[in-house]
């Protein structure tokens, strides 16, 4: 298709997208009573309408059964997980005993790398990216520290070729051959919170098995946002958080994947909860602990039945939109028609202005296009914002802006290019 800059365009093309009405099931931020563009789903989805009423419901059960809502009534609170379950499963390519909603995303990865963290001798090694998310270095820092390595040693960081933005896959498998003997763990982000850079995550769990190690994934921002298949794949463990393309609240719940693979190894450590104790036997309150079977065994403690039904709402919209299959066609259409439109900025500015370091090819990214500006990104980042454009700034130069499929137009994008184009040419005039 050649796409056009021009505001009949991006109309014509809201009006074919049969994902259109979904847009209504949503609230938007405000200011002087006029909405944002929000585009800054990758950071914190917008909140569904049905919330309210969902929360209320929970509300009215607890106020109206008190302790016998764990048991009573058609949801009972000892068994909702189980509802999250089948609903969160299509979206990371997995089994419903595979997944189990839980904590919050950097608990679970600890929860998880004691089962799957095990050094032995001079398989000691932890391989992940170079400049991930603060949490998962920090995480894996304290890790390696627990087990008496110093993390200078213990980790290797995979960082891109000089003058890159991007990791080459190349060189990730590369490094994993050369150091295969030494590594115990491969543990990257499906996407870089960064760059947006969506790793080969097939190759590189492929790449990590072959020299014997053990793999998984941070899938906070692929999760609800690119198609992953993780049961096929052959991934160990993963986990990621629901608040982001998800949409379910700040702080929202987060979720594991642990493959059936691994059900019956009962040599494998886990910090252990009555909660994810044997179901059948659970109030025998017996000692000795029996793990309940599949992903609902690394549980530790009890439902947490509000940030649940937040997801649990939101999940039930990805159902109604066919799971990820439709909403990323139409991802891979926003997220191109923005790099169109920026493209056009540059050109009416008459140089590169803004730098897309997020990779090209849709096989490579999600929704997230990461731009660096060649002069006063924050004051041009500022100046979206006063003018209704919501993405987000990270530093020390990248603005990154993410078109959700559930919630964004072609207009929304047709409109940030407007405004993109009048706040530079108002910056650099004034330089």
């Amino acid at each position: 298709m050649n796409l056009e800059n021009n505001l009949a365009f991006a109309r014509a093309l809201d009006e074919a997208d049969e994902l259109k009405h979904f847009r209504d099931q949503f609230l938007f931020p405000k200011h002087n009573e006029k909405e944002f563009i929000y585009l800054c789903g990758n950071s914190l989805g917008l909140q569904p309408k049905v919330v309210s009423e969902v929360i209320s419901g929970q509300l009215n059960r607890w106020a109206n059964h008190a302790v016998e809502g764990w048991f009573d009534g058609s949801q009972p609170w000892m068994l909702y997980h189980k509802e999250l379950k089948t609903l969160m499963a299509p979206i990371v390519g997995a089994l419903p005993e595979e997944v189990c909603p839980m904590n919050t995303l950097t608990v679970n990865l600890h929860l998880l790398m004691v089962s799957f963290y095990r050094p032995q001798g001079k398989r000691f090694k932890i391989i992940m990216e170079g400049g991930a998310f603060p949490s998962d270095q920090y995480a894996i820092e304290s890790q390696v520290k627990f087990h008496g390595f110093d993390p200078k040693d213990a980790i290797i960081e995979v960082f891109p070729r000089e003058g890159e933005h991007v990791l080459r896959t190349e060189d990730i498998v590369a490094k994993i051959k050369e150091n295969g003997h030494e590594i115990a763990l491969v543990l990257f982000g499906g996407i870089n919170y960064y760059t947006g850079q969506w790793y080969d995550m097939e190759t590189i769990t492929k790449a990590g098995h072959d020299i014997g190690a053990t793999v998984g994934w941070d899938l906070a921002h692929a999760a609800g946002n690119v198609p992953v298949k993780l049961h096929d794949w052959n991934v160990d463990f993963a986990c990621w958080c629901s608040y982001k393309y998800q949409n379910s609240g700040p702080g929202g719940i987060s979720a594991i994947f642990v493959h059936k693979k691994h059900f019956g190894n009962t040599e494998l450590h886990r910090f252990a909860g009555w909660w994810g104790y044997q179901e059948s036997n659970r109030f025998k309150m017996e000692k000795g602990f029996v793990p309940e079977a599949g992903a609902d065994g690394w549980q530790v403690s009890c439902t947490q039945v509000m940030p649940m039904a937040l997801y649990h709402a939101s999940l039930q919209i990805f159902k109604e939109a066919g799971f990820i299959a439709p909403l990323r066609s139409k991802s891979i259409a926003l997220t191109s028609y923005l790099e169109f439109i920026i493209n056009e900025v540059n050109k009416s500015v008459g140089e590169e202005q803004f730098k897309i370091i997020t990779p090209k090819g849709s096989d490579d990214r999600g929704a997230q296009l990461s731009i660096i500006a060649k002069a006063h990104g924050k004051q041009i980042f500022d100046g979206l914002m006063e003018n209704h454009i919501l993405g987000d700034w990270r530093e020390p130069d990248v603005i990154r802006l993410s078109p959700v499929s559930l919630y964004n137009s072609f207009e929304d994008i047709y409109l940030t290019g407007v405004t993109l184009l009048d706040v530079t040419t108002n910056v650099l005039k004034s330089k």
